[in-house]
């Protein structure tokens, strides 16, 4: 089951590909059962991964993509530092002030972040606001340095093209919940894989699943 977890998140495959893949390793479970999974364990993952992450660094990118729900576009807000590290991410339906707000409140409350030095966006006239707002709460240090340089961006635009080649062999999502528990695979996943684990690199897969074993080992 955490093979699967761990797998479909991180590859461009669908549902079916990786029935075939475990039916291939002798094992029959239906691609239905690797959806329920995903849905069930992702998002746990993600829980017990957080605590274990390096502290990113206070130059924040943060940007937004869409993504198709049902027919309808919904955005993906994200936020990652100046080494490319994922900070966090949100979907919401509405693109406006209200919506940078609740990524920034979200990425405050993660203990691995730090509150930033800067924050660069592109020209989106909802991030002043945000940010303005933000200092006024006191929930954002107020020497923090607003910058809309779109081409400094470019770390979190490639971010994107990372999670659009994911989404697209699931062909889009039906439910909003669904959509957000795959994408908390697909970050989970990558936060792993770029190293931000403690003591486990990037490219040490064996640790990596090593390490996933031991968060749901109750022995461990």
């Amino acid at each position: 089951m955490l093979w699967v977890v761990c797998w479909y998140p991180q590859s461009p495959i669908s549902y079916r590909d990786l029935e075939l893949m475990l039916r291939d390793r002798g094992l029959s479970v239906n691609h239905t059962t690797d959806h329920r999974w995903i849905q069930a364990y992702a998002p746990e993952l993600e829980k017990r991964v957080r605590p274990h992450l390096r502290l990113t660094n206070g130059s924040w990118r943060v940007d937004e993509t869409y993504l198709k729900v049902k027919a309808r576009w919904i955005y993906l807000y994200r936020a990652v530092d100046s080494r490319g590290r994922t900070i966090d991410f949100r979907l919401s339906a509405p693109r406006d002030t209200a919506a940078a707000k609740r990524l920034f409140r979200k990425a405050f409350a993660q203990s691995n972040t730090v509150n930033p030095r800067t924050i660069t966006v592109d020209k989106k006239v909802a991030y002043p606001k945000a940010v303005a707002d933000m200092k006024q709460d006191k929930r954002l240090w107020r020497f923090s340095k607003l910058r809309q340089i779109k081409y400094l961006n470019n770390i979190v635009e490639q971010d994107h093209r990372r999670v659009e080649r994911l989404v697209r062999p699931s062909l889009g999502f039906k439910r909003l919940r669904t959509a957000w528990n795959i994408l908390v695979g697909y970050k989970t996943l990558a936060m792993m894989r770029k190293g931000q684990v403690k003591g486990i690199g990037g490219d040490d897969i064996v640790a990596q699943a090593a390490f996933v074993d031991a968060l749901f080992d109750p022995a461990a």
